[in-house]
């Protein structure tokens, strides 16, 4: 199974993501992982744009192919990135599960974005005002969604796989 995550920077989407894979033993595949390690490899020419991604749906699908559940961690802002999931998955016959992490308190959105570390040396986090400037595109599709506005880490976690079936089966 994909569990394909998505939120703005500050949400809490990386600490879910980390946790419920931990608690899996799944694959884990971060994209700020990905492009930092191609920014670091100075063999690009340009910005790394949609790289990262592409390495990240390509390691999903092999992954998958093996049987193994793998998170996919990402601000996954756009259509054709969610769109990407889905076909990484469809391609291994595999199932997906696309989750979206919000934090409906703005005031508490910001406060995290603010003063949240840098876990990634070389990767600079944006600031609060680059989150909420940042192209993310409504949801056209069901899909789970995680509040994590007034809640531990642990709280949200027991929601997400409460949610997850095939999760619950594990």
């Amino acid at each position: 199974m994909l569990i394909a995550f998505a939120g703005l920077a500050g949400t809490g989407k990386t600490t879910l993501a980390r946790a419920l894979a931990q608690q899996l033993r799944a694959t884990y595949l971060r994209i700020d992982t990905i492009e930092q390690a191609l920014r670091d490899s100075a063999t690009l020419a340009a910005e790394v744009g949609p790289a990262g991604y592409l390495v990240a749906y390509a390691l999903a699908e092999a992954n998958l192919r093996l049987g193994r559940i793998v998170i996919a961690d990402s601000v996954n802002p756009l259509r054709i990135t969610r769109d990407s999931w889905r076909r990484s998955a469809a391609t291994a016959a595999a199932p997906i599960a696309e989750v979206e992490i919000i934090c409906s308190d703005p005031a508490e959105h910001r406060r995290r974005v603010e003063t949240r570390t840098v876990d990634i040396e070389g990767l600079a986090a944006p600031n609060w005002q680059k989150v909420i400037e940042r192209d993310y595109e409504p949801w056209d599709r069901p899909h789970i969604v995680i509040d994590t506005a007034g809640r531990t880490p642990a709280e949200s976690l027991v929601e997400l796989t409460s949610l997850l079936p095939a999760v619950r089966a594990n």
